[in-house]
């Protein structure tokens, strides 16, 4: 008999009967499907599903570092010092300069341009108004920088370094914002907040921890307890406060 014709034999006494004979031992029919199912799955390949480990704040962290804080004033040709406009302009500047760190304060002054005259005497009077901004004297350092032409008028910048909370710069796009065959958000997702709370951060240090309470004022919270018991409850109130079902 050939191979063929027994295997359809034997499928044939198996419908018939419920029962086949392996090894002269009876295995139910169930046992033996069950088996021949497990050995199909025993060559496939095992995939692992888990939880998308990436978040916003991993990937756009924000970080304490020291920044360079620098403004560029425009001085005309023929402006004769400082102007109303860039004096308020510097001490809007200035206000983020922390008096008790007392870093260096850069004076740049275009050198070879048009408004090197007027830029020049433009940064003693800047230097003039830091001073009496707070910005000890010994700590401002005028410089010269070389201009991109000299028949165009160049700025006169003014930097400090400073102590700031940070993160990276938006606008990362690597991949396809449609691809999410690995079910992870985009690259720059969480970007533009990051950088909103990093700026929002008066002090870089409470992102660190706490700070000490400051001492209450003891006389003038009694002072507002007193006026809260002689004030007592008024039938307004309680009016207002009873619920009527």
């Amino acid at each position: 008999m050939s191979q063929s014709a027994l295997k359809a034999s034997t499928i044939a006494t198996t419908m018939r009967f419920g029962r086949s004979r392996i090894c002269g031992r009876a295995v139910p029919v169930l046992v033996v499907a069950v088996a021949a199912l497990l050995v199909g799955c025993a060559q496939r390949d095992s995939i692992t599903v888990g939880a998308v480990p990436d978040d916003y704040r991993t990937n756009h962290p924000i970080v304490i570092a020291e920044k360079n804080q620098k403004i560029d004033l425009p001085v005309g040709a023929g402006d004769r010092g400082m102007t109303g406009s860039q004096r308020d302009t510097l001490l809007g500047f200035l206000d983020g300069y922390d008096k008790s760190a007392a870093p260096t304060l850069t004076i740049q002054v275009p050198s070879g341009s048009a408004n090197e005259v007027a830029a020049t005497a433009a940064a003693r009077d800047f230097a003039r108004l830091a001073v009496a901004a707070g910005v000890k004297r010994n700590r401002i350092v005028v410089t010269s920088y070389q201009a991109a032409s000299s028949e165009i008028s160049s700025p006169v910048r003014v930097a400090y370094v400073s102590v700031r909370a940070q993160t990276d710069k938006c606008g990362r796009w690597p991949d396809d914002l449609v691809d999410t065959a690995e079910n992870k958000h985009y690259a720059d997702f969480g970007c533009s907040y990051q950088n909103n709370l990093a700026a929002q951060m008066d002090n870089p240090a409470d992102l660190l921890g706490p700070r000490k309470p400051s001492t209450i004022d003891a006389e003038n919270r009694g002072a507002v307890i007193d006026v809260y018991r002689s004030r007592g409850i008024s039938d307004e109130f309680l009016g207002n406060s009873e619920v009527s079902y």
